[in-house]
């Protein structure tokens, strides 16, 4: 997402000399310096990743851009929105927690609709980076009581929260719960006119299979493996497609299919190197080789 505010590089650039750094200090970590240069001349504009860095190096409120800028507020809390949601991509909840915070006193997110999206992920935030558990499902609770009523069919974001609740039951161990919830958000999904975000099936599709595979009902897993991968290929969308074809691979390993579970686990190797994510490549390598080396 790009940002366009009036004045914007007047702005960057006097918060920038305040703050006593040159262009390539401000850049380092970020962007280029030619960047930098171009964003105060105002020739192009940073991303709202971007820009989120350069308010922490630059000590000022994501905000000070936007509201000094006189640009939309409401655009402000979709961008904040909008980040939030790339770091969860990247599981980096130390930084969606410093938006929250930075973000919860500004009264746009007192809207019911932006205060349940904060509270959501804090709840998420609560479970990763401190562990507790019981907090993060009362957090994930309040979420999803701000808009829905008891008895009444979820709506998308509803649906959302409750498969949030349910990857954190099931990370907790709690599996045969975790099963039940997400066979529930599944019936509550399947009963939508339209899903706006085809993601949310690859979610429950992949926290089903992993619960499954954990009780050791590989069989089963395997089936919406195969539902989730399926969806990828059918919407056009890798999210998701290297750790499906990771768990149906270690699902053929443990039904005792070596060659079979081999196959899957090497096209979760390439799909992670093409997404350039050579972390989870080189975890997948090194247990693809520790299980079939006394095979």
């Amino acid at each position: 997402m790009s940002l366009v505010g009036y004045n914007f590089g007047v702005i960057l650039k006097s918060s920038r000399v305040f703050k006593g750094l040159n262009e390539a200090q401000l850049a380092e970590g970020i962007c280029s310096e030619d960047d930098i240069i171009q964003y105060e001349k105002e020739e192009k504009y940073p991303t709202i990743d971007q820009l989120f860095k350069m308010a922490l190096k630059l000590d000022v409120e994501l905000n000070h851009f936007f509201d000094i800028a006189s640009t939309d507020t409401y655009n402000y809390a979709i961008s904040v929105t909008e980040l939030i949601k790339k770091y969860k991509r990247d599981r980096d909840y130390a930084a969606i927690h410093e938006i929250i915070q930075n973000a919860q006193d500004n009264p746009l997110f007192k809207h019911t609709s932006f205060n349940q999206f904060l509270v959501w992920h804090q709840g998420i935030c609560c479970y990763y980076l401190e562990g507790d558990r019981q907090k993060s499902i009362d957090l994930l609770g309040q979420a999803l009581d701000l808009t829905h009523q008891k008895k009444a069919a979820m709506r998308e974001r509803e649906i959302e929260i409750l498969t949030s609740m349910t990857i954190i039951e099931k990370d907790s161990g709690n599996l045969k719960k975790g099963v039940e919830l997400f066979q529930n958000a599944l019936n509550e999904l399947t009963g939508l006119p339209q899903v706006q975000d085809s993601r949310i099936w690859l979610r429950i599709l992949y926290g089903l299979d992993q619960a499954l595979s954990k009780l050791g009902r590989f069989e089963e897993s395997l089936i919406y493996c195969s539902k989730g991968i399926d969806n990828c290929i059918y919407e056009e969308n890798m999210y998701l497609l290297g750790e499906l074809y990771y768990q149906t691979g270690m699902n053929f390993i443990k039904l005792g299919k070596l060659e079979k579970g081999k196959s899957y686990l090497e096209k979760a190797i390439t799909i992670f190197v093409l997404q350039r994510n050579e972390k989870f490549a080189s975890l997948v390598e090194a247990e693809m080789e520790e299980l079939l080396k006394y095979c």
